[in-house]
């Protein structure tokens, strides 16, 4: 019975030792994301670079996490609900690590958009949809953490906000490009951080997916709903 008990106790540390790691991992995330939109607003070529030398710490921490998982895949032997939260976790994990990516994306574009005039509201903007993302991030943290699947839908939602913002922009920007073509350059590297945005978005709806398949062991039957219509508006009348 102590062997037992002792086995448990020490898969239970295990268990929180690594989401420990994702919480790590996830706050590290959500800097990036806002630091990222605020070097870019500021354009200030130092904190991007430090946003993009940050993004090694976040790889590593994946690559530390899955080694992890993997020992105590290897140790444990865990089944059922147990083996559920490693699996979960490592997902978790690819999302972050492949936000994080996005946030560097985001970075790496400062300094190229230093040298262009500036695009009005465009910076604003952008700051908002990333911390939309941002706040998203939080919460499903937070739903992993107290398992709570209400939270994490409410997550999914939220994402309709985020497109939303995404194709206003994508508007503008055309509208900018068709008025004035020296706003061409500028706008094609602010619609791509706008869509990298958009992106995360979709990766934190994936995240809080997973929270819901964790939390009740089931994925989420309704199809996610979905605001970028820029396809469409891209197609000629």
């Amino acid at each position: 019975m102590q062997d037992k008990q002792h086995i448990a106790s020490a898969f239970d540390r295990d268990l929180e030792s690594i989401q420990g790691l994702i919480l790590k991992m996830g706050g590290l995330v959500e800097a990036a994301i806002i630091d990222g939109a605020q070097s870019l607003a500021d354009r200030d070529i130092e904190a991007a670079e430090k946003v993009r030398r940050g993004d090694k710490v976040i790889d590593a921490l994946e690559e530390q996490l899955n080694e992890e998982a993997a020992r105590v895949i290897a140790i444990r032997a865990p089944v059922s609900r147990d083996l559920r939260v490693i699996l979960s976790v490592l997902r978790l994990a690819a999302s972050l690590e492949r936000i994080g990516d996005y946030a560097k994306n985001m970075a790496k574009r400062t300094s190229v958009l230093a040298e262009l005039n500036p695009i009005e509201g465009s910076d604003a903007a952008l700051k908002r949809m990333a911390r939309e993302v941002q706040n998203m991030l939080k919460d499903t943290l937070d739903a992993f953490v107290n398992r709570d699947a209400e939270l994490a839908g409410e997550v999914l939602q939220r994402d309709q906000d985020v497109d939303q913002m995404y194709n206003a922009l994508f508007r503008e920007f055309l509208t900018h490009m068709m008025e004035d073509p020296r706003a061409i350059t500028a706008c094609m590297h602010l619609h791509f951080i706008a869509k990298n945005i958009e992106r995360m978005g979709d990766l934190v709806t994936n995240m809080a997916e997973q929270v819901i398949y964790l939390t009740t062991g089931h994925m989420p039957d309704e199809d996610r709903p979905k605001g970028d219509n820029t396809s469409y508006v891209a197609q000629p009348e």
